[in-house]
């Protein structure tokens, strides 16, 4: 037994305590005696304030009542005006899991519901919102959880034992080194790898879509060494930063991996695409839907804010990047106060229809990693309001001349950011009504930002909390299905809007669209994110008209002559915002570190931003280490 638990024993009442462990960097304390659950008389709280560290006390599984009388028991108090779906119970834990369509209404004034289950049941309760559209991979991660529930409390226990067991390194002197294993100068294959004397700390880990000659990163570095690795950090869910993370589960990873619960169930969707395109296209997928699973029973999710030790010398809180739902700036207080780490993985400060701006306010930071996606001097973007009456004008003259509007979007973020912009202009009468057909994982992805309201900005947190203002649920989204309705919406006459995967036009439905609307001049292309570099949407955007596809072992060849728009609306910074963050950051870094763009634009941005704030910047390539300490 670790030291930090036996320590806090010593201030338990002597019989109440029968068992006691670790979940992740969290202590839980579990009880026989049901008196003491309901009641400890402060006595945790002195605890939680001697220790510095969460500490929670759960009833021994032995005093729970059966999980079939205390469903029935739990919608009885509850009633079912709250709407209650599955209720799980996790045994190994002593928690039940209850979904409900109205969680206020579940936890009831101030708590008081939840008190009552304790109070009658023995269990500890916890409500989560039921998706507004049904959610099949919420559904499966849940299950995998529920299914593994044994699993994740030894491995949740382990996790802790390494953060509170001492070090497993001699230390000499104290000192950090980050190394740039990917997303250097590039964009794609995000990857990190911080190393102290005692610990070793993967930050994102991606894939790069657009290219198969630099797809993954380079973990084959002398200083690599998956056994030593202790944490995986994710920043948000886009393939790349997180595409290559099952790849570490398929050669032996067994540790955590750190991420928002909106990251974890969108970025396990993308990454299960991932399979299904690589086959499509031939490939040899990297790794299997096992490997994904193995992620999700060792991935360990956090909220904005919530801090806490990932390893003996490393302590971690995230915060809301602006990107897409779930996303993260990570900030890293290594040592005892010996340095300071702001990762902004991708952000945007700037309010969008969708998210609230990047957070700029740390406790404390030396050094700041950001990213150049749109760092160059040309890189300013249009205001918002003019990009929203762009997309209206372009889609409003498409509609006169009867054609489709395809947009090729990521399947999160800019594809939830355009719906809540044109039901918008529909609900404003800014546009007449016209059917939005949703293919690829975009609906499923749309689905998961229902469950997770939290994450939104106030304006749609507060349309979703009422039902009849969802704008996720307006009659104007129709979802397309299935091969067979894709070719219907093809041949159906009639103007419409096609949002589908992927963005970048490398796979998915997008390209079947582009295909058999690209060679009518009535029908527009509308491109809403950063196209990569060697993508078909890259060289489309610089002016190729002959598209050539590949059909059963055959290319065929179709003319473009459709009209093509590039509307500037991104879940990234501009120039202007990237300095407007340095500048607002607080407090102000003493280092910053540049990459996530290409070339030029990580060259430019640093150098701007050392003769803007005086202070030391660097654009690291591929391969390159950095020592901050």
């Amino acid at each position: 037994m670790a030291d930090i638990i036996k320590e806090i024993l010593k201030e338990m009442p002597a019989g109440k305590i029968s068992d006691a462990s670790f979940e992740g960097a969290n202590i839980v304390l579990y009880t026989k005696d049901a008196d003491f659950f309901l009641d400890n008389r402060g006595i945790i709280k002195e605890a939680v304030d001697k220790f510095k560290k969460r500490i929670e006390l759960r009833p021994d599984p032995d005093i729970t009542m059966e999980p079939e009388k205390a469903e029935k028991e739990i919608k009885k108090l509850v009633g079912k005006d709250a709407g209650i779906g599955n209720v799980n119970f996790d045994p190994q834990r002593s928690m039940v899991i209850i979904e409900a369509e109205k969680p206020g209404l579940a936890i009831g004034k101030q708590g008081e519901l939840l008190r009552e289950i304790r109070a009658k049941t023995h269990w500890v309760p916890l409500v989560r919102r039921t998706p507004a559209i049904k959610s099949k991979i919420i559904d499966e991660i849940r299950a995998v959880l529920y299914k593994e529930s044994d699993y994740r409390r030894k491995f949740l226990d382990k996790t802790g034992h390494r953060v509170y067991d001492g070090w497993l390194r001699e230390k000499k002197e104290e000192w950090i080194r980050m190394s740039f294993l990917g997303g250097a100068r590039e964009v794609g294959r995000s990857c990190l790898f911080l190393q102290t004397p005692e610990s070793r700390v993967m930050l994102d880990c991606g894939v790069n879509v657009a290219s198969w000659d630099n797809a993954y990163p380079y973990l084959e570095v002398p200083e690599f060494n998956i056994k030593q690795l202790d944490a995986v950090i994710i920043t948000h869910s886009h393939l790349d930063h997180i595409g290559f993370v099952p790849y570490l589960f398929k050669f032996g990873y067994k540790g955590p991996v750190y991420m928002t619960a909106p990251t974890r169930d969108v970025g396990s969707l993308l990454l299960l695409d991932y399979i299904k395109i690589m086959r499509a296209e031939g490939k040899e997928p990297i790794f299997e839907t096992e490997d994904v699973k193995e992620m999700v029973k060792h991935t360990i999710t956090l909220d904005y804010e919530e801090v806490t030790d990932i390893t003996p010398d490393v302590r971690i809180t995230m915060y809301n990047s602006g990107h897409i739902l779930g996303s993260s700036e990570v900030h890293m207080h290594v040592g005892n106060g010996l340095h300071n780490i702001v990762y902004t993985g991708d952000m945007k400060y700037g309010r969008t229809a969708l998210l609230e701006a990047a957070n700029t306010r740390f406790p404390r930071v030396e050094t700041l990693i950001m990213e150049a996606t749109y760092g160059g001097k040309d890189n300013v973007l249009p205001p918002q309001r003019e990009a929203d009456d762009k997309l209206k004008n372009v889609i409003k003259e498409t509609v006169e001349r009867g054609g489709k509007i395809l947009m090729p979007t990521l399947g999160s973020g800019r594809a939830q950011e355009v719906l809540v912009m044109i039901e918008s202009m529909v609900r404003n009468k800014e546009l007449k009504e016209i059917p939005v057909y949703i293919d690829g994982m975009v609906w499923d992805i749309t689905a998961i930002h229902t469950a997770y309201p939290e994450f939104l900005n106030s304006t749609v947190r507060k349309q979703i909390f009422h039902k009849d203002q969802n704008p996720f649920l307006s009659p104007i989204f129709k979802r397309v299905g299935s091969k067979k309705e894709r070719k219907q919406l093809i041949e159906e006459k009639g103007p419409c809007i096609i949002l589908a995967t992927s963005g970048m036009l490398v796979g998915g439905p997008s390209v079947e669209y582009l295909k058999n609307l690209a060679d009518n001049p009535k029908n527009t292309l509308i491109f809403t994110c950063y196209q990569g570099e060697g993508s078909l949407g890259q060289r489309i955007q610089r002016g190729q008209k002959e598209l050539i596809f590949q059909e059963g072992g055959k290319q065929e060849m179709t003319e473009l002559k459709m009209e093509v728009h590039k509307l500037e609306i991104t879940a990234h910074s501009d120039r202007r915002q990237l300095t407007n963050f340095v500048y607002r950051c607080s407090p102000k870094p003493k280092k910053v570190i540049v990459n996530h763009g290409e070339n030029s634009r990580c060259l430019d941005l640093a150098s701007s931003l050392h003769k803007m704030n005086r202070i030391e910047t660097n654009a690291p390539r591929d391969l390159d280490s950095i020592r901050l300490k």
